[in-house]
C-alpha cells in the first residue's frame, strides 16, 4: 500500500492499494480534479498508469474506491466539526491497512478508514485515534435511527463541553458497563440529571467490560447497551471507552460533577480528587435495593424471582 507522492503513478505498480488525494490524483492525470466529472476523467488516466486498486481522498467530499472493471464506490465525509485535517491521509492508509491485515473486505476497509478519519480531523493537530473511538464512529452507521446523534467521540464532547461552559451549563459525568439495565442505573441516571444540565455518560468497551467482569461478560454488545443508554432523557452524550477507568476522559473533559453509585465512598471514585481540585463536586448516588446487573444474572440462573418493582422505588 502506497501514499503517491510521485506523479507517475506508473512507479508504484506492484502495490495492493493507492491512496491519493485530489491534489495527487490532478497531478499524475494532468485534469483538475475537483468535480465528479474531473475526477472520473483522471481516475482512468491514473489506473491506466498504475492497473490497481485505488483509494482517493477527497476532503469535505468523502472518498472513493476506484478497482479495475468495477464501478467507483463514493461514500461521503462522515464527520460534522473538522477541526484539522492534518495527518488524516495518513489516518485512512493506517485504517486501510489495519482492515484489509484482519481480513476485511476492499468495501468495508474503505469504511472504516472514512470513519477513521472522521474522528482524526475532529481533533486538533496530528493526531490519533483509539479503538474506542473508531466504534463509536462505526456504530452510527449501524444505528441510524435510535438517538445516536450522543454517541460521541472525545474530542467532540471536549468542544461540546466548552460550549456548555460559555453558556454557564453544569455539565455532570457518569460511568459504567450498564450491561443490564435496571432500576438501580435509571436512579443514578435520574438522580445525576436533576443535579446538572447535561449528562455525560461513558460506557465501557466489550473489551474493557470483559477485562472487568470476566470472559462471559458482558451480555449485551456496546452497540446495544449504547441504544439502550441513548434512549434515556437524563444523558446528553455518550463516550465509549477502552480502559480499565475512565480516568483520561475526566481529565480531558473537566465535568463539573461526578456521579457515582453508593457502593463507592468520595476517596475511592476514580477522578474524584482532580475534580474536587477544580472546585468540582462528587455525588454518591444511594442504590436501589437489591437491583445490580450481578444480581439479575444470577436470579436467572437459579430462576429465582426477581424483585417486583414497587420494592426497589422507595
Amino acid at each position: 500500500m502506497a501514499d503517491p507522492k510521485r506523479p507517475d503513478f506508473s512507479f508504484y505498480r506492484g502495490c495492493a492499494v493507492l491512496t491519493p488525494n485530489r491534489r495527487e490524483l490532478a497531478a499524475a492525470s494532468g485534469i483538475e480534479a475537483d468535480t465528479d466529472e474531473g475526477i472520473a476523467a483522471g481516475m482512468a488516466i491514473a489506473m491506466d498508469q498504475f492497473r490497481g486498486t485505488v483509494v482517493l481522498t477527497r476532503s469535505e467530499q468523502g472518498i472513493s474506491l476506484f478497482r479495475r472493471g468495477l464501478p467507483a464506490i463514493h461514500e461521503p465525509a462522515r464527520t460534522r466539526l473538522a477541526l484539522d485535517v492534518s495527518g488524516a491521509g495518513d489516518t485512512v492508509i493506517a485504517a486501510l491497512t489495519l482492515a484489509l491485515s484482519s481480513g476485511e473486505d476492499m468495501k468495508t476497509a474503505m469504511t472504516v478508514a472514512n470513519a477513521a478519519a472522521a474522528v482524526a480531523v475532529s481533533k486538533t493537530g496530528t493526531a490519533t485515534v483509539t479503538p474506542a473511538e473508531l466504534a463509536g464512529e462505526m456504530l452510527l452507521d449501524s444505528l441510524p435511527v435510535l438517538q445516536m446523534d450522543k454517541l460521541s467521540t472525545l474530542s467532540v464532547a471536549c468542544a461540546q463541553r466548552e460550549a456548555w461552559r460559555r453558556q454557564k451549563l453544569v455539565v455532570g459525568f457518569t460511568n459504567g458497563c450498564f450491561d443490564l439495565l435496571h432500576p438501580g442505573h435509571v436512579k443514578l441516571l435520574k438522580e445525576a440529571k436533576s443535579q446538572c444540565d447535561r449528562l455525560i455518560v461513558a460506557l465501557n468497551t466489550d473489551a474493557s467490560v470483559r477485562r472487568l467482569k470476566g470472559p462471559e461478560r458482558p451480555l449485551q454488545m456496546e452497540g446495544a447497551r449504547a441504544i439502550v443508554i441513548s434512549a434515556l432523557d437524563a444523558v446528553d452524550a455518550i463516550l465509549l471507552f477502552d480502559e480499565d477507568t475512565p480516568m483520561e476522559l475526566i481529565a480531558s473533559l473537566r465535568p463539573d460533577v461526578i456521579f457515582k453509585g453508593g457502593d463507592y465512598t468520595l476517596d475511592t471514585v476514580v477522578g474524584g480528587s482532580l475534580v474536587q481540585g477544580y472546585g468540582g463536586r462528587v455525588v454518591l448516588v444511594d442504590f436501589a435495593a437489591d437491583q445490580s446487573t450481578t444480581g439479575l444474572i444470577e436470579r436467572a440462573r437459579t430462576r429465582q424471582p426477581t424483585i417486583g418493582y414497587s420494592e426497589v422505588v422507595h
